[in-house]
């Protein structure tokens, strides 16, 4: 496995947008990525048990808008994620992994390879971020704590 720090050059939003990035492509990526999420063995249930189904709608859009804003930098999300995940007891490193494993997966499917590629480096920003903030607020020791490592999906 690859850890999720070896990366090549990021691509920039320009150059995603030149390919077609906007918040159609966002919504498309969102939508297909929480409809696997959901029927994943692993993760499916962490959300399952946080989410009620008619709640989804709402849920998709707030995580179109962060998209969006990390990407677009529309600044459409005004939302503080890291709250609602340091209240997940459950959540550890296979599930980080899962979420990008799926996530990689999504995007490759869907985007061209740039804007996959933006796509991909910044969701392993943001599980790295999630991850340590949580094993903080968990007291882990983070001293020479190793990078999470790519996992194949499915």
């Amino acid at each position: 496995m690859i850890p999720a720090r070896k990366r090549r050059h990021e691509p920039t939003t320009d150059e995603a947008i030149a390919e077609g990035l906007d918040e159609a492509m966002v919504r498309r990526v969102v939508h297909r990525f929480y409809d696997l999420v959901r029927a994943d063995p692993l993760i499916g249930p962490v959300f399952h048990a946080r989410i009620a189904d008619d709640h989804w709608p709402e849920h998709l859009e707030k995580i179109t808008a962060f998209w969006s804003s990390a990407l677009l930098g529309t600044r459409s999300y005004t939302g503080k994620p890291m709250p609602k995940h340091l209240a997940i007891e459950e959540l550890g490193d296979a599930h980080f992994r899962r979420w990008l494993a799926i996530f990689r997966h999504t995007v490759t499917d869907l985007c061209p390879e740039r804007t996959a590629a933006l796509f991909i480096a910044r969701s392993e920003r943001v599980a790295e971020a999630f991850r340590m903030n949580i094993a903080m607020h968990r007291g882990d020791i983070l001293t020479f704590r190793p990078p999470l490592t790519r996992e194949d999906y499915p």
